[in-house]
């Protein structure tokens, strides 16, 4: 079989990357290409990748200041362009730098796939038209399509690098709300397993002991009753789906979730709890508040995207009351 043909990606190293790590400064840098950052590691660690014409084969590398950065990349069909589409944006706040938004549930965020059209980011596209030159949105972080909350978007790379690091730091503050099928023993407290893959469905996560990436997640809880409780969580790592795996890793799966929960309605005593949660259409998770450095002038930001109406009648319907 022949080699895959390559193509050769190279950038300076910016302002944002500079004391970055060498696989997170490209997974920005090819945003815009189908890829992941496990990939990114893999291609480093082959010998793909170059700083100054030099090979390096260690993802953590540190970058300096306008160095060169070059990396071979498989060559693939070309992808149809994203189109900018007149579609309303909730913006929950906005500067010269980067806009927070809350995202409704069922919107999926980024073009995947035949997908193309419709979501989260065309919208972004004909939202920034006239940002000017240089500037174009960058999705800080995602959420599924039926997460329904709070996402970053940064106007250039140097601002995406320096939220991407702020974001990592102990002091912000990254919080869920999940409603859940039964209880957690304590009223507050942490859930350490780590994260892998499904070898039977490569869509899901499994959290366990001994497999896995380490992760952590804090939670509180607000209201319990009828066997349901409703849960603040917060994120100390960023695993895909980590709220989700955790949560059904304890026993307690998210009411509605497709991928991860289970039918624990019928366990309800309360018929209308019940039929509630039995016909809620999607994982009651809400990425509800975000704290966080502004990484440009350093002022803390306490952004919060309100309770939607489909969670807030849930909780209503199962007779818990809401947050906020």
């Amino acid at each position: 079989m022949p080699a895959p043909a390559l193509s050769v990606h190279a950038f300076r190293a910016d302002r944002g990357d500079a004391g970055e790590r060498l696989d997170r400064a490209l997974r920005r840098h090819l945003a815009g290409h189908p890829c992941t950052r496990t990939q990114i590691q893999a291609w480093i660690a082959a010998g793909r990748a170059r700083i100054d014409g030099a090979a390096t084969a260690k993802p953590a590398q540190r970058l300096a200041l306008g160095q060169r950065i070059e990396i071979d990349l498989p060559t693939s069909p070309p992808r149809p362009a994203v189109e900018a589409e007149d579609r309303p944006l909730a913006v929950l706040f906005e500067d010269e730098h980067l806009l927070a938004l809350d995202k409704p549930p069922g919107l999926m965020v980024h073009p995947a796939g035949a997908r193309r059209r419709g979501t989260l980011f065309n919208a972004l596209l004909h939202y920034a038209r006239d940002w000017g030159e240089g500037r174009r949105p960058s999705l800080v972080s995602r959420l599924d399509q039926d997460t329904s909350g709070l996402l970053l978007v940064a106007k250039c790379g140097a601002v995406h690098a320096g939220l991407a690091r702020v974001l990592r730091r102990e002091r912000s503050a990254k919080d869920y709300l999940a409603l859940v099928f039964g209880a957690l023993p304590f009223a507050a407290g942490r859930i350490e397993l780590r994260i892998g893959r499904d070898p039977a469905d490569p869509r899901r996560r499994i959290a366990s002991k001994e497999e896995g990436l380490a992760s952590t997640t804090l939670y509180e809880r607000l209201a319990e009753g009828e066997g349901l409780t409703l849960l603040r969580c917060r994120l100390r790592s960023g695993r895909t789906h980590q709220i989700r795996a955790h949560l059904t890793g304890v026993g307690t799966p998210i009411v509605g979730d497709p991928l991860y929960g289970e039918p624990r309605w019928k366990g309800l005593r309360d018929e209308a709890a019940a039929e509630a949660c039995r016909f809620f259409p999607r994982q009651a998770l809400h990425a509800w508040r975000l704290g966080f450095e502004h990484p440009v002038t350093g002022e803390r930001m306490e952004i919060e995207a309100p309770v939607p109406e489909d969670l807030a009648g849930l909780l209503a319907r199962v007779g818990l009351a809401r947050p906020d």
